[in-house]
């Protein structure tokens, strides 16, 4: 590799190529969304929403409010002294920070950087990105759990082809392997990026970024340790408010299951449910909205655990309302604000 090779270059291919990938899976998510409301029928559909109702869309929308509250919460007290931010602050970034993830190919990456954006007027924008990141660990601690739970209850309490039980074996399998090592990371504290970094500087390479980057990069390492070892107390309270995250989500699929059907709705149902939409949106997040990819899945697991024809998708598609509407109210933030998708699109590729 040639040392003199701009670094921008080769980060806007990587980026160039995301960008492809996130279009040809929006194609196909579009194509299986196509598919599925023919095989379904849209009659079927429709008249699930009209049940469901604007009451009903009422309720999830404040439902996701409070989901969005946990996440704002998580990252209030993930923030490093001798900085802070309030719930007014960070509420308004999660928000932000969803329509940035549901609307753009890149959205997984973009994310997290446009939340700190958003607050940067309150706190540096480095010290914004590593409470975004630890925050984000947790998130991810739990959500690891959430996903083996849910793959293993599937796995073991219902009937399913021997390929999706030798796919799910494998989901536990990586995401036990993952919190280990993120575990061991945080707990021995391993500079894995920095010494990245500085390796390549050593070595001639990107030296005109990493001149002050690999400085950053450090920095950015010490705020997220040092935060596990100044604030050991916030470690549970932390997973605590991810996990009402997750029972928030469960509550939210109970309900809509409620409005959908006569019988009482299983607390099982709507935690298998939420478990694979869950995986699934980490899974496609390159899609937008993950259309269609979600339907599949929600389809899925309504078959295998006996729900009405079509009720997996009837509730993809209603959960997907409730996206769009807050992406609305993101995006309203995001214009008056003044934050450019350029400005975090730009910091992404740096």
């Amino acid at each position: 590799m040639d040392p003199t090779v701009e670094p921008s270059q080769t980060s806007a291919k990587n980026i160039n190529r995301l960008k492809i990938a996130g279009v040809i899976l929006t194609i196909f998510g579009v194509g299986l969304f196509a598919y599925f409301v023919y095989s379904v029928g849209f009659h079927s559909i429709f008249e699930g929403v009209r049940r469901f109702g604007f009451a009903g869309f009422g309720v999830i929308v404040i439902i996701f409010f409070l989901r969005i509250c946990a996440r704002a919460w998580a990252w209030k007290l993930s923030v490093h002294a001798p900085y802070s931010l309030r719930m007014r602050d960070t509420i308004p970034a999660v928000v932000i920070g969803e329509a940035v993830s549901s609307t753009i190919p890149l959205g997984i990456l973009a994310s997290g950087t446009s939340k700190a954006v958003a607050v940067r007027t309150h706190i540096p924008l480095v010290a914004g990105l590593s409470s975004v990141a630890t925050e984000n660990l947790f998130y991810s601690f739990t959500t690891g759990l959430f996903l083996i739970v849910g793959a293993f209850v599937l796995l073991r309490g219902f009937a399913v082809d021997e390929t999706v039980a030798l796919t799910l074996d494998l989901i536990i399998g990586s995401l036990a392997l993952l919190i280990v090592l993120g575990l061991l990371m945080v707990i021995r504290q391993w500079h894995f990026a920095s010494e990245t970094c500085e390796w390549l500087y050593e070595k001639g390479y990107f030296r005109r970024l990493l001149e002050n980057g690999r400085l950053d990069v450090r920095l950015f390492e010490n705020l997220i340790y040092g935060f596990y070892r100044l604030y050991p107390e916030r470690f549970l309270p932390i997973c605590g408010i991810e996990t009402v995250y997750h029972l928030l989500g469960i509550a939210e699929v109970w309900f809509i299951l409620s409005r959908l059907s006569d019988a009482y709705p299983s607390l099982l149902n709507s935690f298998l449910l939420e478990s694979v939409s869950r995986l699934i949106t980490i899974i496609f997040k390159l899609v937008p909205f993950v259309i269609g990819v979600d339907e599949a899945g929600a389809q899925f697991v309504g078959s295998t655990i006996s729900l009405a024809a079509g009720m997996g998708v009837t509730i993809a598609i209603i959960r997907k309302g409730r996206i769009v509407f807050w992406t609305l109210i993101g995006l309203i933030l995001i214009i008056k604000r003044g934050i450019s998708i350029s400005e975090i699109t730009k910091s992404v590729d740096v």
